[in-house]
């Protein structure tokens, strides 16, 4: 029997540090730790060898921790032009190797994020830290700050979709689900061009 427990892999997306966390969640809620840490690319690096580099770092733990999702924070404007741009080319990178291992990606907004884990959306990152070590029942603040946020990413979508039973996937997103419309759509249309000719 399939074990009634969501997998779930959490992306702080990050050009120099990618928080990367992977938790079980239960279907009562209860979560246990499974895989923390934060991938780094060197800033000197081109700036396609600084996402190869991301990439390696979210594929060798996709492929040891065979999540049954992903999430990652969704990109949102920042004042910083410059770091929003590598947010969103690392959040890229998460869910295009989420749609290359076959699994579900989601997003979710930090304020989003930070009322599910503390219950309060203004949460800062200490109480943040300090929610997730008790969640997880961690001995210390989970560190540094990336590798919180990807845990408390990866709590959040399995406490707001709510864990699997055996045999269930997680939920499509509306932009999921969206997004499969228009792919199918696209592959109708291009049979019955293929099959008139």
């Amino acid at each position: 029997m399939a074990s009634a427990r969501l997998r779930v892999l959490g992306v702080d997306p990050g050009l120099t540090r990618c928080g990367i966390g992977v938790v079980d969640v239960a279907r009562d809620r209860s979560a246990r730790l499974v895989h923390v840490g934060v991938v780094r690319s060197d800033t000197g690096l081109p700036i396609e060898r600084r996402l190869a580099v991301i990439a390696a770092g979210l594929r060798a733990v996709l492929e040891e921790h065979a999540p049954d999702v992903l999430a990652v924070e969704r990109v949102f404007a920042q004042h910083n032009r410059h770091s929003v741009m590598g947010t969103a080319q690392t959040s890229g990178i998460a869910l295009l190797l989420a749609a290359e291992h076959g699994i579900p990606a989601a997003t979710h907004t930090p304020t989003e994020v930070k009322a599910a884990i503390t219950g309060y959306g203004s949460a800062d990152k200490l109480q943040v830290q300090t929610m997730v070590a008790r969640v997880l029942r961690l001995d210390a603040l989970p560190q540094p700050a990336d590798a919180a946020d990807a845990l408390a990413l990866a709590l959040c979508h399995a406490w707001r979709g709510g864990a699997p039973t055996a045999g269930q996937t997680a939920p499509l997103t509306p932009a999921q689900r969206a997004w499969t419309d228009a792919e199918r759509r696209s592959r109708v249309a291009r049979t019955n061009v293929r099959s008139r000719g």
